[in-house]
């Protein structure tokens, strides 16, 4: 989500970290993931910045993904730069090392990649240009996808503008990982359109993706209904230096304009999907039932959005066993640094539902 409030500080403002040797045995499988066929748990996460959060907030993160165990992480927000020299052509697929600083934050990255539990995924990377955007995909080694493709169109080696998708193809379902534009505030040219451009690309993508079911996961950078931020009314009235948009229906809160949430639901209806949290969740839970906070400074202090998401295809709707925010309090307990929780998504293997999931209240 477009920040509000003060930047992120450089990212080689933080200390480094004191980070867990390498593991040796990283390719041996537990029983439980040999018996698997495909991914059951996942976890999408907004990072705002995965080399910070390493940096930062690793040993915290990790116990959490070591608590679940998931088969598939799913990131966004990644802010780590592309490979290629300045000017030259771009490498989106692999992160940038042809400088001083890009290869000690290739290696401090590396390095706890390489460290339980993660050296138990392969991991794929969708990066921007510079510290901007993108996205990673991390899938346990013993459950690789088919096929992995970074656009929507399905086109070998194309990566869509600033790293923003990461479709992998399973043999039972396709997972599509996203970093959604922000709207913006203003009616211009990267901001509006480009969002509205978006939701068009989205839509036709849902629409031909009949193949299999899609479970579709991550910033989302939309709050469906009222009942999906803290404050309603406060962030329908919301603006920046008086702007107010020429339609009526662009206005308040970027992710929570009315012209953002009607397409978000075309999609979801046009497309067959299913909003797996609320599928499960009825009430407004105003402690747990947010996946972004604002700063605990500020006005924005207390205010909460669900922006981030698992949706599913509505043949899959009665194998979903549990949706989680597992963030919670205006504090931003259980972000681990981030401004964005990780939100968590299991699945039955078979049509019916286990109520065992495996995840921590």
């Amino acid at each position: 989500m477009k920040r509000f409030f003060q930047p992120v500080g450089k990212d080689g403002s933080a200390k480094k970290p004191t980070l867990a040797p390498p593991s040796t045995d990283n390719d041996k499988i537990s029983a439980e993931d040999a018996a698997k066929k495909q991914p059951l748990k996942f976890i999408t996460w907004n990072a705002n910045s995965f080399l910070l959060r390493v940096k930062n907030n690793w040993p915290e993160f990790t116990q959490f993904v070591s608590s679940i165990d998931p088969d598939v992480i799913a990131i966004q927000e990644v802010r780590m730069p592309a490979a290629g020299s300045k000017g030259g052509p771009k490498n989106p697929g692999e992160l940038k090392d042809d400088t001083s600083s890009s290869r000690e934050e290739k290696q401090i990255i590396m390095r706890a990649l390489s460290s339980p539990p993660f050296g138990d995924y392969r991991v794929w990377w969708s990066l921007s240009d510079s510290k901007y955007a993108g996205t990673a995909l991390f899938v346990k080694k013993c459950l690789q996808p088919q096929k992995v493709f970074f656009n929507l169109d399905r086109k070998v080696s194309k990566h869509e503008p600033d790293g923003r998708v990461i479709l992998a193809e399973f043999e039972t379902f396709n997972l599509l990982n996203t970093y959604a534009p922000n709207n913006g505030w203003k009616e211009e040219e990267n901001s509006f359109p480009r969002r509205r451009k978006w939701d068009k690309r989205i839509l036709e993508f849902v629409l031909q993706s009949s193949d299999k079911p899609l479970i579709w996961c991550g910033d989302l950078n939309v709050s469906h209904e009222e009942i999906d931020v803290s404050h309603p009314d406060f962030f329908s009235a919301a603006k920046v230096n008086g702007y107010v948009p020429p339609n009526k229906e662009d206005c308040g809160q970027p992710g929570f304009t009315l012209n953002e949430r009607k397409r978000f639901g075309n999609i979801l209806k046009e497309g067959k999907l299913i909003d797996a949290y609320r599928h499960l969740h009825k009430e407004k839970d105003m402690e747990r039932g947010f996946s972004w906070s604002g700063n605990p400074i500020g006005k924005y202090r207390g205010k909460r959005m669900r922006i981030d998401y698992f949706v599913v295809a509505e043949k899959l709707k009665d194998r979903i066993v549990s949706c989680e925010m597992h963030g919670h309090g205006i504090e931003l307990q259980g972000f681990y640094g981030s401004d964005h929780c990780p939100v968590s998504l299991v699945l039955s293997e078979g049509d019916t539902a286990s109520t065992e999931t495996g995840l921590p209240a």
